[in-house]
């Protein structure tokens, strides 16, 4: 898989401690996106992972800072589908939070992918939230989605209220973290980015 980013931990994109994987290749290009970066792979700007090695990774972090749920954002994790379903089936068995960010909307999906692979998903996620950001519908409101017409799927219903609880407490927040000596802001950004920090 062509992987932009891994940080932990991170509290702005979704419930808990989290690991975020942030995937390269996004066909949409959606204007103001927050991740302009990992449109297209970029030789240099980019590591590439077998799903195994992946998977070590990510059993690393579980074992060492039990990490309260795993979120992959992007560029658009579907745009490597088959990397993506294989690593989900690994993961599930490990950490029952996945959250999976798509340009995708469920519909779209519900067309492009087969009964299995739509079956899959609905047991490897616990949330999906689909659609293409649209700048204009970025109402600074909520704490995880960039634009309204974006929608939450919740396709595990036992974490949920979890969920509510997280968008009703913590709201849009932006989290400033350092890594290899580079400055990130994570989280759901205001319209113009005026919720930085």
């Amino acid at each position: 898989m062509l992987i932009g980013r891994l940080l932990y931990p991170i509290y702005t994109l979704g419930p808990g401690k989290r690991l975020v994987i942030w995937t390269c290749g996004c066909s949409k290009e959606c204007r103001n996106c927050i991740s302009p970066e990992w449109f297209k792979p970029i030789q240099g700007h980019y590591l590439e992972y077998s799903v195994e090695q992946l998977l070590e990774i990510i059993k690393k972090i579980n074992d060492q800072y039990h990490p309260d749920g795993v979120t992959f954002s992007g560029g658009d994790p579907f745009e490597q589908l088959d990397e993506l379903l294989e690593l989900l089936e690994k993961i599930h068995p490990i950490l029952a939070d996945v959250l999976v960010y798509t340009g995708y909307t469920l519909a779209e999906l519900n067309q492009l992918l087969s009964p299995l692979q739509l079956q899959q998903i609905r047991r490897d996620i616990a949330v999906l939230i689909d659609g293409r950001y649209v700048d204009a519908l970025n109402d600074n409101q909520s704490g995880l989605i960039g634009s309204t017409n974006q929608n939450i799927y919740y396709f595990n219903q036992k974490i949920e209220p979890q969920y509510k609880l997280y968008l009703a407490e913590y709201g849009r927040k932006i989290q400033l973290v350092e890594s290899e000596g580079q400055r990130y802001s994570v989280g759901i950004h205001n319209q113009g980015g005026n919720n930085v920090d």
